[in-house]
């Protein structure tokens, strides 16, 4: 009589088992995959909602830069677009500010800047904190009989766009193109070259050199007309390299030139520019 194994089994239970163990092994993939796939998918929620996180803080921590930047005290008779538009005011408020300052007015209270500009005044609640007025020095009223002298006087040459905005009101890019005008020169040689600067009126002008004038002259020597080269004419800021040849060729044609008057006939020189040429020329 032969002996059973324990460890045998009909063919129908060892399919059974073999078809458990494949659904098994099935269901274990199954199982693997889902939740690699799940957890990739979080990871890249988590990411994304911190990324938006970090980006949320940072727009937070720029915002609040910018607007400390503009909550800064500030001088309002100075608006750029940009500054206007982050305050609040539309372009035809900034248009009535300028228009203002190019007549050489100054806005020295928020009442002032209301009347000026016409911002409501909601608006002007909000912003007239941050106003800034600028506190001009005195400037002493003198009556014709105390006006100074020359040795009183200082140097225009000298003269800085600060100086000149803030003691004498003058308006600021008014009184920055006087100092460009200047240095492009070479310096003024006269008082009368304050006339050369475009939108300068001439109360201001008077007022100017109520104060400064020319003492110490730039020009070492004076270049003498007659024979003069292209090169050395050219060294006069108001004659360019075309005017400077039309002079050689009529000194050429017609002899030296004996007086400056003989400048009109060339045809581009007036009697204005006439005298400023003089300044720098001289005629032996």
């Amino acid at each position: 009589m032969r002996i059973k194994s324990h460890f045998e089994m009909n063919y129908r239970f060892r399919n059974g088992i073999f078809v458990f163990s494949v659904v098994l092994f099935v269901y274990s993939l199954f199982i693997y995959f889902f939740k690699t796939t799940n957890d990739s998918k979080l990871s890249f929620a988590l990411d994304i909602e911190h990324q938006s996180y970090i980006d949320s803080l940072k727009c937070v921590a720029t915002q609040e830069k910018e607007s400390k930047r503009w909550l800064k005290p500030f001088n309002p008779n100075f608006i750029s677009d940009y500054k206007g538009y982050v305050l609040g005011l539309s372009p035809e408020h900034l248009e009535r500010l300028r228009s203002y300052r190019a007549k050489g007015q100054w806005v020295n209270s928020p009442a002032e800047f209301k009347k000026v500009t016409l911002i409501p005044d909601s608006l002007l609640i909000q912003i007239a904190p941050l106003f800034k007025f600028p506190i001009f020095k005195n400037v002493q009223k003198r009556t014709q009989n105390s006006v100074l002298s020359f040795d009183q006087k200082k140097e225009l040459n000298t003269v800085t766009s600060e100086t000149l905005i803030t003691e004498l009101k003058i308006p600021d890019f008014i009184a920055e193109r006087i100092v460009k005008y200047r240095k492009g020169i070479g310096g003024f040689v006269s008082d009368t070259q304050l006339e050369d600067i475009h939108g300068l009126y001439t109360r201001q002008r008077t007022s100017i050199l109520s104060h400064y004038t020319v003492k110490q002259s730039p020009l070492k020597k004076r270049i003498v007309l007659s024979g003069a080269s292209v090169k050395d004419l050219m060294k006069v800021p108001y004659i360019d390299f075309e005017s400077a040849i039309r002079i050689r060729d009529y000194q050429k044609a017609n002899g030296n030139i004996k007086d400056f008057k003989e400048l009109e006939k060339i045809g581009e020189f007036h009697f204005e520019k006439i005298d400023k040429i003089a300044l720098y020329l001289t005629i032996k």
